[in-house]
C-alpha cells in the first residue's frame, strides 16, 4: 500500500506594506494628558498602574487617565477617537 502526503507551502504571499511615519514628538509632557491604554492582556493592568504611579511621583504635571478598549485584539474607534479628542497622547500597556 502506498501512502501519499499532502505538503501545503505556509510561506504564502506577502500582502503590500506601506510605510507610515510615526507621530510628531511633543516638546515636553508638563501639562499634557497622555492616555494609558490598559489593553487587556494578562498583568497590563497592574502594569498601567505602576506607570501611572511612576508618572505621579517623577512627573506629577502630566495628567494620566487610564482607559481600555471594549475587548483585547479588537480595535475599538470610540477609545481612539476619545483619546485623539481629548488627549496629547498614549502609551499602550501589554503586561509582563
Amino acid at each position: 500500500m502506498i501512502n501519499h502526503i499532502l505538503v501545503h507551502d505556509p510561506r504564502g504571499f506577502p500582502p503590500q506594506v506601506v510605510a507610515k511615519p510615526l507621530a510628531s514628538r511633543l516638546e515636553g509632557l508638563d501639562g499634557r494628558r497622555i492616555y494609558l491604554v490598559d489593553c487587556l492582556f494578562d498583568n497590563s493592568e497592574q502594569f498601567i498602574e505602576q506607570l501611572r504611579d511612576w508618572f505621579q511621583t517623577h512627573l506629577p504635571g502630566v495628567d494620566t487617565p487610564v482607559i481600555q478598549p471594549r475587548e483585547s485584539w479588537a480595535d475599538d474607534p470610540d477609545m481612539r477617537a476619545a483619546i485623539a479628542a481629548d488627549g496629547d497622547g498614549a502609551i499602550l500597556g501589554v503586561g509582563l
